[in-house]
């Protein structure tokens, strides 16, 4: 404050030494009445206008802003009391000139604070910090250099940004220059000694980044990501979320576009029922859910301790009615003791038993919770006027070779039975793998790099669809709003992958070679596993829907009999035990069933499996559809 009280004195002398070419007897008649009242009103004007309480080594464009609008406000209340209240003999042009002169003092003090910490940074990045390249020179590059400049300045030395713009080539920022593009990114690294590259292009397309990071891959640096768009909402980067690459990064597609209006209509104010709330899909519907305002959230898991944790962290980030439930989907009648007390009008069946080779282990199990206990589930909600019920199921329920995607295919069934004489709308939602779910193979592979390898894989030609968690539940949600009543709703998977590719691509991504530092062991096909798994039978087929992502298979022939008759049966506890009995159970709805053993995939699968290469080869999508 007493530095702007000597600049505003020593502007206003210079205006009236300015205005009278002098200082004679006139200009001191002038500058002694003039200078105190107007320096006490520059001062409350900039403690009003919040001039004191920026932090000035950081002084950008928006400081010099208010330092305009601060000598501007003073210099307004200033000259009306001087010149309309006290009436005082002052020339409008030294108040004028005292404005500009001011401007240029208070604004320079300001600015020199952020020249003098910039020249010493400079200087410092010419003797220290670890050498860093960074790729995109839009929002989010400058946003990244901004944040490192600012808090890690004696760690890093950004030795300039790749981009593949032409007319920002030779271009700088905050002195850093624009090096060159993509292609350029191994001379760089090499003539830079770059130890880090960070990729900061949080809209660029999938396609693209593998690209980038595969080009990062042939160099030695370390390779960082900013992540998705949200990032860059009101310019709150930090240097937290900027972090190792990770294989969702390369296989997740473009943001999933929902119908909002469509979506909130059926779950706004709503009762919401997520059973399995506490897996990885569950759990990530309830996050989701959420954010349209349902008038209540039940979350129900047999798992106490998953229960615990969704209804924690809900209750922390919603102020919508979270209402935990411990309850097992294969007790009739504590499943209809929810519906009658809740009256839910949405439900979302995501609890099941998920993995094959324990399925294949405990046949008995997965028919009495995926089959029965979606039964009780469903059943539940069509006595109790639900509105619309979505099955999660998956597409191991397509020519299943496995228990559990036999279990699933028969709930499917049921579902669509049920349909036929319930005003409860039922559907089904069908998709592949998600990454980073529980089991999944991902987090597997990670544990076994971590351990120094080797990376199992059960076959070289294993070819699997791959979504990330957030955009299958994205899509679940809006195939609810999509549904009319019966539909087995499939997700466009997007591109096959090879789980050899993946698995290198993890290790390359964890900073190994594969085969050199981190070997890969094939370990062989386990019972109910498929080399390809299929999304649609060859008698449905799809029509598509108002999302471009989702489509509808087409129905085919139930055995009405047979169903009613195995739903009895449910309720009277009739349930088949044992390998053998669960089996001819399963053969009964679909009699082409027949677990595929190591080594013994039907030729259906192996022609799938073909095909779904030659779509890995060439990149099209067309062979799963």
């Amino acid at each position: 404050m007493g530095v702007d009280a000597i600049l505003t004195v020593t502007a206003a002398f210079a205006a009236v030494l300015l205005r009278f070419e002098g200082f004679p007897e006139q200009a001191r008649a002038v500058f002694l009445p003039f200078v105190l009242p107007h320096v006490l009103m520059r001062l409350v004007s900039f403690n009003v206008l919040g001039m004191y309480n920026s932090v000035w080594q950081y002084a950008s464009i928006g400081e010099l802003v208010t330092t305009i609008k601060a000598v501007t406000g003073g210099t307004i209340v200033s000259g009306f009391a001087l010149l309309v209240v006290l009436r005082l003999p002052i020339p409008r042009s030294v108040i004028a000139l005292e404005w500009l002169l001011a401007i240029f003092l208070v604004g320079g003090s300001r600015l020199a604070w952020r020249i003098i910490r910039d020249g010493r940074m400079a200087f410092r990045r010419g003797r220290k910090g670890r050498p860093v390249l960074i790729i995109g020179a839009g929002d989010g590059g400058v946003l990244v250099a901004r944040e490192l400049r600012n808090h890690y300045r004696d760690e890093v030395n950004i030795v300039g940004f790749i981009d593949d713009d032409p007319a920002k080539q030779r271009l700088q920022i905050f002195g850093c220059p624009i090096l060159g593009s993509r292609d350029a990114i191994p001379r760089i690294v090499k003539e830079y000694r770059v130890e880090e590259v960070v990729i900061a292009m949080p809209s660029v397309e999938r396609s693209v980044l593998r690209e980038i990071v595969a080009i990062c891959q042939e160099t030695p640096a370390k390779i960082k990501i900013l992540p998705g768009m949200f990032d860059l909402i009101d310019g709150n980067v930090t240097v937290n979320e900027i972090r190792e690459v990770q294989v969702e990064d390369l296989l997740s597609r473009e943001p999933v576009k929902l119908d909002i209006d469509g979506i909130a209509g059926y779950i706004a104010d709503k009762v919401v029922l997520v059973t399995g709330a506490g897996g990885s899909i569950g759990s990530e519907l309830c996050r989701q859910i959420v954010g349209y305002n349902p008038r209540q959230l039940l979350v129900l898991d047999i798992c106490e301790n998953n229960v615990y944790d969704i209804d924690l962290e809900l209750r922390r980030r919603t102020s919508v009615p979270v209402v935990p439930l411990v309850k097992d989907i294969r007790d009739r009648a504590a499943v209809l003791e929810v519906f009658k007390t809740y009256r839910p009008h949405v439900v979302f069946h995501a609890a099941a038993h998920k993995h094959v080779p324990l399925m294949e282990l405990n046949p008995e199990e997965a028919i009495k919770n995926n089959t029965m206990g979606t039964y009780f589930v469903a059943q539940a909600a069509s006595l109790c006027g639900t509105d619309t019920f979505v099955l999660v199921s998956t597409d191991k329920a397509v020519n299943p070779t496995s228990i559990m995607g036999a279990s699933k295919r028969i709930a499917e069934m049921i579902i669509q039975h049920l349909d036929r004489a319930s005003k409860t709308k039922f559907v089904a939602v069908r998709f592949g793998n998600v990454l980073g779910s529980r089991g999944s193979v991902v987090p597997l592979f990670k544990k076994q790099i971590a351990a120094g390898g080797p990376v199992t894989v059960t076959d070289e030609r294993m070819i699997r669809y791959f979504m990330t968690i957030p955009e299958a539940v994205q899509l679940i949600i809006q195939a609810g709003a999509l549904a009319k009543g019966g539909e087995i709703f499939v997700l466009d998977m997007g591109e096959p992958v090879k789980i050899m590719d993946l698995a290198k691509t993890l290790i390359r991504l964890s900073g190994f070679e594969p085969g050199v530092d981190i070997p890969i062991k094939i370990t062989g096909m386990r019972p109910g596993e498929k080399l390809f798994e299929e999304l649609l039978t060859a008698e449905e087929g799809t029509t598509a829907t108002a999302n471009e992502r989702i489509f509808v298979a087409k129905p085919t022939d139930l055995n009405t009999s047979l169903i009613e008759e195995t739903l009895r049966g449910f309720v009277q506890g009739n349930l088949p035990q044992g390998e053998k009995e669960v089996e001819a159970f399963i053969q009964r709805f679909l009699p082409e069933f027949k677990v595929v053993r190591p080594g013994s995939a039907p030729a259906a699968v192996d022609a799938g499996v073909s095909q779904a290469a030659a779509a890995v080869e060439t990149g099209s999508e067309d062979g799963h559809k």
